[in-house]
C-alpha cells in the first residue's frame, strides 16, 4: 500500500511530499520529496495517538456528572452505581462505541485500566475473563490496538474490605489475580499488561506480587486524601511505599501523579517510571495539576490518556500539558512541539514500542489532520499540536488498515447512534 502525504512529522521534523510505503502492518519505506502516488493525504500525517490510560465505561457519565457540585469522592460513587449495571454484553456495545470515537480523535492505541472483572457481588463469570474479552472484541471491531491493564484490586481502602459494589473488582488476592490473568492470549491488536489499582486499593505485602508483567499502571497520588491515608497507614507517602516494595522500577507508569514531594520525583526519575497525565479528567475532577515539566527533567517518561472519556480527543490531552504547566509556573513555552508530541505519541507506555513513528520498520499507524479547517487554516503545521482538534482528524491507519477515511469512520457505521443508544438503555436499566 502507498501513502502520499502533502506533509509528514518525521524523526527528523516535518518533511513535504512524503510517500509512504506499508505491508504487512509496517511502514516499509519514507520518501520525502516525492511524486504524489497511491493514496493521497492532504494535510500533516502525524504518528498515531496514544490513550495512555482509559476507564471505557466512564463514557457513560459524560454530561452526566459535570456540573454537580462535591468532590472525587462523591463523583466515584455515580460511577459505582453505573459499573454495578454492565455485563460482557453491554460493555463490549459501549466500548465499541467508545473505542471507535477514540479513533476518530486520533487515537491508534489505548490502554484500558480494567477492574470490572467479576459479576455484581463478585462471583466469577462462567469464562473468568469475560469482561475483559468483551473489551477485547470491542476494541477490535473499532479498529483499535488494545492494551488490556488488567486490575489487581483487592481492598476497599487501606485496611478495610471491598464494599459491595468493589467485590465484583476483586479476585481475593495477587496470586488468584495473576492467575486469572495469566489465561489471556495476545493477538496482532491485543496485548495484556498490568495495573495496580492504587496504594489503597492493594496492600503493602501484596505490591511485589504484581510487579511482573512487561507494564504496570497505578493511580499515584491521585487525590490528597489517597496521601494522607497512606502516611498514616505506613507512615510514607504513595511513591516510597512502591520504591520500599520493589515496584517502582522503569516498567511502572504512574498515573495522574498530580501530588508528589520533590522526594517522590527524584525517586521516580531515578528508577525511569513513567507518568501519564490525563488532564481532561483531572480538571473535570478537579483534581490539581501535576508537576509535568519538574518529572520530565528528573528523567521520567510523559504521556497522556483520556481517563474517564469526559473528552476523547487526542490533541487536547497532549497540548494540555504545556498549557496547565502554563497555568501552574505563569510561565510559558514550558515544552517544545517536539515534547509534546512525543508524550503524545509514546505506545511503549501501553506496550507497543514499536509504534509511534513514521519511519521505516515502524508499525504503520499514522494519522492525517486537516490545515485548512476553521480551527488550523493558516496554520504552520508544527502549530497543530495546539490548533487542531480531533474534528481535524481525516484519516487513520491502524497496523497498515485504514479505519478512517475523510472523517468516516470504516467498521462502525455512526458510531455517535451506537453510544447515544447504549448510553441511554444503561441508565434506563
Amino acid at each position: 500500500m502507498t501513502y502520499w502525504c502533502e506533509h509528514a512529522w518525521l524523526p527528523g521534523g516535518i518533511a513535504r511530499g512524503v510517500r509512504i510505503e506499508v505491508a504487512g502492518g509496517q511502514i516499509t519505506s519514507v520518501t520525502p520529496d516525492s511524486p504524489r502516488a497511491g493514496t493521497v493525504l492532504n494535510g500533516l500525517t502525524l504518528p498515531g495517538f496514544a490513550n495512555g490510560h482509559s476507564h471505557a465505561f466512564h463514557r457513560a457519565l459524560r454530561g452526566r456528572t459535570h456540573h454537580e457540585r462535591g468532590t472525587f469522592w462523591t463523583w466515584r460513587e455515580r460511577m459505582y452505581a453505573l459499573a454495578s449495571r454492565l455485563d460482557p454484553d453491554t460493555y463490549y456495545r459501549l466500548a465499541r462505541g467508545v473505542y471507535a470515537e477514540m479513533v476518530l480523535g486520533g487515537y491508534t492505541s489505548v490502554g484500558e485500566f480494567h477492574y470490572l472483572h467479576h459479576t455484581p457481588g463478585g462471583k466469577l463469570y462462567a469464562s473468568p475473563n469475560a469482561m475483559g474479552e468483551a473489551l477485547r472484541e470491542a476494541a477490535r471491531d473499532a479498529g483499535i490496538r488494545l492494551t488490556l491493564l488488567d486490575t489487581c484490586y483487592l481492598a476497599g481502602g487501606i485496611g478495610v474490605e471491598p464494599d459491595e459494589v468493589q467485590r465484583r473488582f476483586s479476585d481475593g488476592s495477587a496470586s488468584a489475580w495473576a492467575s486469572r490473568v495469566a489465561s489471556l492470549k495476545e493477538d496482532e491488536l491485543f496485548r495484556v499488561g498490568a495495573a495496580i489499582h492504587s496504594v489503597r486499593a492493594v496492600p503493602a505485602d501484596q505490591l511485589s506480587l504484581v510487579d511482573s508483567a512487561r507494564i504496570v499502571h497505578i493511580h499515584l497520588s491521585e487525590q490528597r486524601a489517597e496521601n494522607e491515608q497512606c502516611r498514616a497507614a505506613y507512615g510514607r507517602t504513595p511513591t516510597e511505599l512502591l520504591d520500599d516494595h520493589g515496584a517502582l522500577t522503569d516498567r511502572l507508569v504512574a498515573v495522574h501523579a498530580t501530588h508528589l514531594t520533590t522526594s517522590d520525583i527524584t525517586r521516580l526519575g531515578t528508577a525511569r517510571a513513567g507518568a501519564c497525565f490525563c488532564p481532561t479528567t483531572e480538571r473535570d475532577l478537579g483534581d490539581g495539576i501535576g508537576p509535568a515539566r519538574a518529572l520530565r527533567d528528573a528523567g521520567v517518561r510523559l504521556s497522556v490518556g483520556s481517563d474517564s472519556n469526559a473528552v476523547v480527543d487526542a490533541f487536547e490531552e497532549t497540548r494540555a500539558l504545556e498549557l496547565d504547566d502554563r497555568l501552574a509556573s505563569e510561565e510559558r513555552g514550558r515544552f517544545t512541539a517536539e515534547e509534546l508530541l512525543a508524550a503524545g505519541t509514546d505506545h511503549a507506555t501501553v506496550g507497543w514500542p514499536e509504534v509511534g513513528r513514521i519511519e521505516e520498520g515502524a508499525g504503520a499507524d499514522f494519522v492525517t489532520v486537516a490545515l485548512d479547517s476553521v480551527r488550523t487554516a493558516g496554520i504552520e503545521p508544527s502549530g497543530v499540536v495546539f490548533a487542531a482538534s480531533g474534528a481535524d482528524v481525516r484519516h487513520v491507519v491502524v497496523a497498515g488498515r485504514d479505519v478512517v477515511r475523510d472523517g468516516v469512520h470504516q467498521l462502525i457505521e455512526r458510531p455517535e447512534t451506537v453510544l447515544a443508544k447504549e448510553i441511554e438503555a444503561l441508565w434506563l436499566s
